[in-house]
């Protein structure tokens, strides 16, 4: 009797987890299935900020790396190119000083960057779009310089984001 009601719970479990959307192995968009590496090139810059295009690759690629869904390679020998374009830098003010509310002791800086993933056997668009990367830091005397610090950790969020589009779908 004990053996028939271990059987029947363990048949009623899996008949409640097998209507589950719980799937396991790739995860991946449909478009992405055939793709197990891509390449990064250097990034574009249509802002105003000096120097971090190759940074904003860089940053890309390290967190494509930790996700781990894709392989980075060489343009040449890789089936998908990832296109960035650094759109904007921009900073407001997140927190004003207190007693004064007409000075700034914290900023949000926000970066937007699009991107395009093209197949490169068949030149074939995968995925476009743009994703946001949000840092806040505090002011100093030196604000051009709190916000070149602060440019990596916002860059860092985006390629969060971008990881997660690409190997998630959202």
């Amino acid at each position: 009797m004990m053996k028939a009601a271990t059987y029947f719970l363990l048949a009623a479990a899996s008949l409640m987890l097998s209507g589950c959307a719980y799937t396991l192995g790739d995860a991946r968009p449909s478009m992405m299935r055939g793709i197990q590496t891509i390449a990064v090139p250097t990034s574009q810059n249509k802002t105003l900020e000096p120097n971090v295009e190759g940074m904003l690759a860089d940053t890309i690629v390290k967190e494509l790396q930790t996700d781990g869904t894709y392989t980075i390679n060489y343009e040449k020998n890789a089936d998908a190119t990832l296109y960035t374009t650094l759109v904007s830098a921009n900073r407001r003010p997140a927190r004003s000083v207190r007693g004064n509310v007409l000075a700034t002791s914290e900023y949000e800086l926000v970066t937007v960057i699009s991107y395009e993933l093209v197949e490169n056997s068949t030149g074939k668009q995968l995925m476009t779009g743009a994703v946001n990367g949000r840092t806040s830091f505090f002011v100093t005397p030196d604000l051009q310089t709190d916000e070149q610090q602060a440019l990596p950790l916002a860059f860092s969020d985006a390629a969060v984001n971008l990881a997660s589009r690409l190997s998630e779908g959202f």
